[in-house]
């Protein structure tokens, strides 16, 4: 059973507004059901856990009509950490039946279900895989008000998610690094255990939403595409 945790438990307080922005509607539907509709469509996820902040749970109905995601089985509220978030939807997973355990931000609506299921097969081959983006801006390192060099861009990625592990690998990364404050993804625990975690070349339009800015053009993105499957 592969397993995706979809964690949108952030209060979005540097978006601003009452309603956080996973649940802000894009061309008439909560840009989490974006999310949710490009895992829900691929053949290598089973199931689906959505993990939402504790003060959202009354109302996830009129944001997210369940019966229309047959793979969302769990609706859970999340910790005070989005490492926390995780480790309560990593917990409701069945673990005999437990193979793949795929994390995603929620607010990346626009990951392609092709990226999902290159990213899966690779941990299922290797044990541990991140999506990645190329970086294209010029990385300098500083310190003390100066900079000290230029790094070679063709040797950096950012990480995007999903990130994909077996569910074992995930479970040791879990029990020794989640209170390290210095972890800000699952790939970085797994790092941290000795495991070599594989890389997916990623898309540059997966980008998380973060500002009102992102939300602009996460709608003109998915307006296309819903322009050309008319």
């Amino acid at each position: 059973m592969n397993t995706a945790i979809i964690v949108a438990a952030g209060s979005g307080k540097r978006f601003g507004g009452d309603i956080p922005k996973q649940f802000l509607k894009i061309l008439g539907k909560p840009l989490i059901n974006y999310t949710l509709e490009r895992f829900e469509s691929c053949d290598s996820v089973d199931e689906l856990i959505l993990v939402i902040s504790e003060s959202e749970i009354e109302n996830i109905s009129n944001y997210v009509n369940q019966s229309e995601f047959v793979k969302l089985r769990k609706i859970l509220p999340g910790g005070n950490s989005r490492a926390e978030s995780v480790f309560k939807g990593f917990n409701a997973i069945e673990q005999r039946s437990a193979n793949i355990i795929a994390v995603h931000d929620g607010a990346r609506p626009l990951v392609t279900p092709s990226e999902i299921d290159l990213t899966v097969k690779k941990a299922e081959e290797i044990g541990a895989a991140c999506l990645v983006g190329k970086v294209t801006d010029t990385i300098k390192e500083v310190a003390h008000g100066n900079i000290k060099c230029t790094l070679d861009r063709s040797k950096l990625r950012s990480a995007l998610t999903p990130q994909c592990f077996r569910y074992e690998i995930l479970r040791r990364a879990f029990e020794e690094y989640r209170a390290n404050e210095s972890v800000t993804d699952e790939s970085s625990m797994v790092e941290k255990t000795g495991v070599e975690v594989a890389l997916v070349e990623g898309s540059g339009t997966n980008f998380k939403v973060t500002t009102k800015e992102d939300l602009l053009v996460a709608e003109t993105f998915l307006r296309v595409e819903k322009d050309r499957d008319v």
